[in-house]
């Protein structure tokens, strides 16, 4: 489990978190998800109401458990009434996400600036 904590980076821009994966992501395995959804959606859990930016720029691509942890956090955000957008996504990523229809759930911009400057506004 070790070797996963370190896959996450976790910045702060005012109320604002924005949550980096490391490009080892996709190794992610499924047994490890409820310990690294616990680590990742801890800071989260704390907010009134989360405003969150995953920064996909170190990820190439990502398979199901990745996404999996992704609608947790998004279950999660949008039940405390905050946001939660993707920036920063490969050509491999932005299409994964066209195909399982998840562009439509998730605002993808194509910065942190860009997608911070939306949640703040």
């Amino acid at each position: 489990m070790s070797e996963f904590r370190d896959s996450f980076q976790l910045t702060w821009h005012d109320n604002t978190v924005v949550i980096t994966p490391a490009s080892d992501i996709e190794n992610l395995k499924w047994d490890l998800i409820e310990q690294v959804a616990d680590i990742v959606m801890a800071p989260l859990r704390e907010q009134e109401v989360p405003m969150v930016v995953f920064d996909l720029s170190e990820v190439s691509c990502f398979g199901s458990v990745f996404l999996a942890l992704l609608l947790r956090c998004h279950k999660l955000v949008k039940c405390r009434g905050g946001e939660l957008c993707l920036c920063g996504a490969s050509d491999t990523a932005t299409e994964l996400l066209r195909i399982t229809a998840l562009d439509t759930l998730w605002a993808i911009y194509d910065s942190r600036d860009e997608a911070i400057a939306a949640l703040a506004g």
